[in-house]
């Protein structure tokens, strides 16, 4: 038996496992829950843990400039299309993302995973780039992933910092910004903003129906976004290789018993249109799998993506972030 601390974010595929009630071989689990944002600068700030999620982005960036302590395994925690996150203030002429050009446009963490997504499909689907946008990052360099990773603005990119006396939320209300990529309000050290944007009578979401855009863009591109991953120590895995995959077996038991029970997984069948009459047919074409292959479409695009808006030094390969046991899988 081998004893492990473990960070997880608390959702429907992770809490078979924090409430115990699938457990891994030969490990004991020490669990700590949190939200991603303060888990994620933790891990890269501090390398507390020797399993947790991390953002997809952050290890790409992190590996590509030579930081190779953390090794992934193909377990991902959350999928979403971000670009229907977007909310924009109703007062200044947006009323599509082509609007976007020439805005001032908030986002938590420039790096951040859902952000790399977002963008990438602004560019791709609407035909927006980053260097049309003004942009206002919350993050300061002390909390934030980039501050552990050593992010710099891309080239050509204008990227100014929220003052640390205010926030997203604020200036959305009060005007000082025409739109947010990206919101998150829950209290963490990480994340300044509080405001509930729904509440604000002057600001709305850009993709009046985030369904039927999902939707969309899934029918176009076959693509559903990967956000979270998770990693271990790497030389962990170096005196114990059978780790990984016994980890990658864990948490698809606890996905299997939250896909049985059908409770929060529907989201993911709605917004690709992958619902069919009969339950059984639906829930086999399980539209959030875990492992490489199933998933490479989606791994390769971040990676792509990370690297062709600036971020990264080189383009990173599959096989240089996910553990050899685990590629074929």
């Amino acid at each position: 038996m081998i004893d492990l601390s473990l960070a997880l974010t608390d959702n429907v595929r992770t809490r078979p496992v924090i409430e115990g009630r699938i457990r891994a071989d030969a490990i004991q689990f020490d669990i700590s829950v949190m939200t991603a944002s303060e888990m994620f600068w933790r891990q890269l700030k501090f390398a507390e843990f020797d399993v947790s999620e991390m953002s997809l982005s952050s290890l790409i960036i992190a590996t590509s400039r030579g930081d190779t302590r953390w090794v992934a395994i193909p377990v991902y925690t959350m999928r979403r299309f971000f670009h229907t996150w977007t909310w924009v203030r109703t007062d200044r002429g947006i009323a599509s993302p082509k609007d976007l050009r020439g805005k001032r446009v908030g986002v938590p963490e420039y790096q951040q995973t859902a952000a790399v997504w977002a963008r990438g499909i602004l560019q791709q689907e609407f035909g927006v780039h980053a260097r049309e946008i003004e942009w206002f990052m919350e993050r300061t360099p002390e909390t934030s992933h980039g501050g552990a990773t050593g992010f710099v603005p891309p080239e050509g990119v204008r990227i100014q910092s929220i003052p640390s006396s205010t926030n997203i939320g604020e200036m959305l209300a009060n005007g000082d910004l025409d739109a947010t990529l990206l919101y998150l309000n829950e209290t963490n050290v990480v994340d300044r903003s509080r405001i509930d944007l729904a509440s604000l009578p002057n600001v709305r979401p850009l993709f009046k129906d985030e369904v039927q855009e999902s939707r969309r863009f899934f029918a176009s591109t076959k693509l559903y976004p990967v956000n979270h991953t998770m990693v271990m120590r790497r030389d962990l895995l170096d005196r114990h290789p059978w780790i990984a995959v016994n980890l990658l077996k864990t948490f698809e038991a606890a996905k299997a018993e939250a896909t049985r029970v059908a409770a929060g997984v529907i989201d993911g069948y709605l917004k690709t249109g992958l619902v069919d009459p009969s339950v059984e047919a639906t829930l086999a074409s399980d539209p959030m799998p875990y492992g490489v292959r199933a998933s490479r479409r989606e791994l390769e695009t971040i990676a792509d993506w990370v690297f062709q808006q600036g971020l990264s030094p080189r383009r990173v390969a599959l096989e240089e972030i996910f553990a050899p046991s685990t590629l074929d899988l």
